[in-house]
């Protein structure tokens, strides 16, 4: 008898961890696929895991005969920075290894007789403004504008909404495969992610994240952006919170596969000056890099979410505010304890 769980891929990243900890509070049994054994702190309450490649068709197949899957979060990526170092690799990760579960999820769908939800993170990195005159004079973007992504990233990001999209609502239409045979497909465009409780890994927003925990480690920390760099930010509890609320919200409310979640927009310099208010002695310099700066100059400075809060009633529960003085500040006090000056 196949075994009923719910699929995350790349469990191991930021998303994963939170995910992971939302999920068991819902009794849900999960099957947890990643490159790297999941870290024992979460291990002990994933009945099923598997240290496998998404690119392994062969596994694919196994997980198809071995378990029903009901619902997919395909968080496996090759993040924006590692992506333009190795762009053919980042191609194949992001891309090929979504088509793969997307196909895992066609073949769970036509034996259960039940639609399967495919849940997908996305990115701002979807985006690609021209330049800084037109960023700054952008009001906040919608889904639809400004889809020309410089990045490999970002190019593998808005594809894979693309092939979501394809596999939702066209692929195999033709033959007239039953409504309840199909993907549902998902899909959440995230702001930078900030969270307390994972270091950064490779994210070309990461400099958020990186200036909190290196002033509560007592490092010094070179950002690798301008101070007057803004971009859009969410904290990971309400990035969890997007992609459950998402999940479970019914189909016929929902009227696009692609949404915008957002919650604040802060420059560099404002998050130095919060990060400074807390760890007076902390030692942050601009040591801006070409390559990352242009990244982050060609994402929005704010993004429109009504479609999500009219859609499935998103709102985010962090504001700036509350994002650091509620949730960063007292948790990395605690991770970091007696090590914080």
């Amino acid at each position: 008898m196949r075994k009923k769980v719910i699929l995350i891929t790349g469990a191991n990243g930021e998303v994963g961890h939170g995910l992971i900890r939302a999920l068991v509070q819902t009794g849900a049994d999960l099957l947890v696929l990643d490159l790297r054994e999941l870290e024992d702190s979460l291990r002990q309450h994933v009945k099923h895991t598997i240290v496998g490649d998404i690119l392994d068709t062969d596994l694919m197949d196994r997980l198809a005969t071995e378990y029903e899957i009901e619902t997919i979060y395909h968080l496996a990526a090759l993040l924006s920075t590692h992506s333009e170092f190795r762009p053919e690799s980042a191609h194949r990760v992001n891309v090929q290894g979504t088509i793969n579960l997307l196909q895992l999820a066609i073949d769970q769908a036509s034996w259960r007789g039940q639609t399967v939800k495919f849940i997908f993170p996305s990115s701002v990195a979807a985006y690609g403004i021209a330049d800084l005159a037109t960023k700054q004079a952008a009001d906040a973007v919608s889904e639809s504008q400004f889809n020309s992504p410089i990045t490999m990233y970002g190019c593998n990001k808005l594809y894979c909404e693309h092939l979501g999209r394809y596999y939702t609502q066209h692929y195999r239409q033709l033959a007239a495969q039953p409504e309840d045979h199909r993907v549902d497909f998902r899909s959440v465009r995230f702001p930078g992610l900030i969270s307390a409780l994972t270091v950064p890994s490779g994210g070309t927003s990461d400099y958020a994240p990186e200036m909190v925990h290196a002033a509560a480690r007592g490092e010094a920390y070179e950002c690798f952006v301008r101070p007057d760099t803004i971009m859009p930010f969410m904290v990971m509890p309400d990035a969890i919170r997007a992609l459950l609320k998402l999940a479970d919200a019914p189909r016929d409310h929902l009227t696009s596969t692609v949404y915008n979640v957002t919650s604040f927009s802060l420059t560099a310099e404002a998050i130095a000056d919060l990060v400074r208010a807390q760890f007076p002695h902390a030692q942050i310099q601009y040591v801006p890099s070409p390559g990352r700066q242009k990244i982050v100059d060609s994402w929005p400075a704010r993004l429109d979410d009504r479609a999500a809060r009219q859609d499935w009633a998103w709102s985010p529960e962090y504001d700036a505010r509350r994002a650091f003085e509620d949730y960063l500040f007292p948790t990395i006090r605690q991770q970091y304890g007696k090590r914080i000056i």
